[in-house]
């Protein structure tokens, strides 16, 4: 088991072994920064470069121009985030906001802005804006919960000590 550095004075937290592909997360930061830097340069993609994502996640290209990911936030796996509705003629900006966290497979349709802070369940359909501070879930997403608290990457305040008490247990 591994220990994560802890600043407030306390004990390290123990931390989750790398298993699977965590183990190639150096490989894998460096290809998202190389995308990363892809979706800005060529394609005009204001992704912040401290926003993280997932390899197999997919920003609309036919409107890139219209992508926003806000810093700290987190798009995870086969997450679409759309900015354009060929059917009725939009070209839309879409936003998620700083600090979000996108679950895996959910899909962000144009025009939609995802405030700081939030949380999206995985497997949603975001139809429409979502306030600040909130968890949405669901197709099309709803807020179950309003005025959370996350820090970077959309990770819940509990998660270090949860994933400690995890590793402790050798669940991890």
């Amino acid at each position: 088991m591994t220990t994560g550095s802890h600043s407030s004075g306390n004990p390290p937290l123990a931390k989750a072994k790398k298993r699977g592909l965590n183990r190639l997360s150096g490989l894998r930061n460096i290809l998202v920064d190389a995308k990363r830097a892809w979706y800005r340069r060529v394609w005009g993609m204001d992704i912040h470069p401290t926003a993280q994502f997932s390899l197999s996640a997919k920003f609309d290209r036919t409107f890139p121009i219209g992508v926003h990911v806000g810093k700290h936030s987190y798009i995870a796996f086969d997450v679409r985030i759309l900015t354009h509705d060929r059917t009725r003629g939009l070209y839309l900006h879409t936003r998620v906001g700083d600090n979000c966290f996108v679950g895996g497979c959910s899909l962000v349709l144009p025009g939609v802005e995802i405030g700081d802070n939030c949380v999206v369940g995985a497997g949603s359909v975001v139809t429409k804006s979502v306030p600040a501070r909130s968890i949405v879930a669901g197709n099309p997403a709803k807020v179950i919960r309003s005025d959370i608290e996350v820090g970077e990457y959309g990770r819940f305040r509990q998660a270090d000590e949860t994933e400690s008490a995890l590793a402790a247990q050798g669940l991890t």
